[in-house]
């Protein structure tokens, strides 16, 4: 790792200290502190290279604030991922203008265009699941055959869903052209835009652990408040530069179950995880 830092910077670089933030996240994490940078590091224990860097390298191409990549550092069990780490100010400390940051940033996000939805370059992961980035016609093709089918498949597989909310499910993926709502040109997402995936800096809002594809931008506002409220003020700096449909509100159950359903998957076992079935079957029960 030193020696993919000191390559990056064209220094030697030594790491003075360490923070584990391993209990924020899905994978082995933390900072080594060094100077003149300091580094944060995520293990994936995978068979895979993460498509982390290359998804955070797509949204540096069009000017959006993300950590500025360092490496991939292959191992024999998996790929260290390196960053440049920046210097955080936690969510309870956060001023309007840096909550007003968050909004701005996913919006101009959003602003940036697609011809398809989904994304040829490179597939991707939501939390530690694949994700099938595949370009489909229309943005309820994708969402039901890349997110929604894939995801149940997963729970059933893991004996998280019983038969009958599974055959519930399918029946509101079978209902999705119609309740999609208003047609939205493919927009360029975060894909994990839970606000603990923001990192407020003194400058502003950076994005993190990016899933990018081209879809309906509803699905990454109905993602921010997921786990935690967010301050209005957030969808007010959004508003500013990007449109939010006035109906937004009724369909950002059915734009969370994607999530409720990978959250099944892979903890359904824990205390976290078991509320889960509750909120797709209430999903379904609304939209079905």
């Amino acid at each position: 790792m030193a020696a993919a830092v000191s390559r990056h910077l064209g220094e030697p670089w030594r790491a003075t200290g360490f923070t584990d933030l391993g209990e924020r996240a899905s994978h082995p994490c933390g900072i080594f502190h060094g100077e003149p940078i300091s580094v944060f590091a995520k293990l994936n224990l995978g068979g895979e290279t993460p498509a982390e860097l290359r998804g955070l390298e797509l949204l540096r191409r069009h000017a959006v604030a993300v950590p500025k990549p360092i490496a991939e550092v292959r191992l024999e069990h998996g790929t260290l991922v390196l960053l440049e780490a920046i210097p955080e100010i936690p969510a309870e400390d956060r001023t309007p203008e840096q909550w007003a940051s968050i909004g701005h940033e996913l919006a101009k996000l959003h602003r940036v265009r697609g011809r398809y939805f989904g994304l040829v370059e490179f597939d991707g992961y939501f939390g530690p699941l694949p994700q099938d980035n595949r370009p489909a016609g229309d943005w309820p093709t994708f969402y039901g055959t890349r997110r929604l089918a894939p995801l149940l498949r997963r729970a059933v597989d893991a004996g998280r869903l019983d038969a009958d909310l599974a055959k519930r499910v399918e029946r509101l993926i079978g209902r999705l052209p119609e309740i999609c709502g208003p047609q939205a040109p493919p927009a360029l997402l975060h894909g994990d835009a839970q606000q603990n995936n923001f990192l407020t800096g003194k400058d502003g809002a950076y994005l993190l652990d990016v899933a990018p594809y081209y879809g309906h931008p509803e699905i990454d506002l109905a993602l921010l408040d997921y786990f935690a409220p967010v301050p209005p003020i957030v969808f007010d700096a959004y508003r500013a530069v990007m449109p939010i449909d006035r109906t937004f509100g009724e369909r950002r159950e059915l734009w969370r179950l994607f999530g409720y359903l990978a959250v099944v998957t892979v903890e359904g076992d824990s205390q976290f995880g078991r509320p889960f079935v509750g909120r797709i079957a209430a999903a379904v029960a609304r939209y079905v």
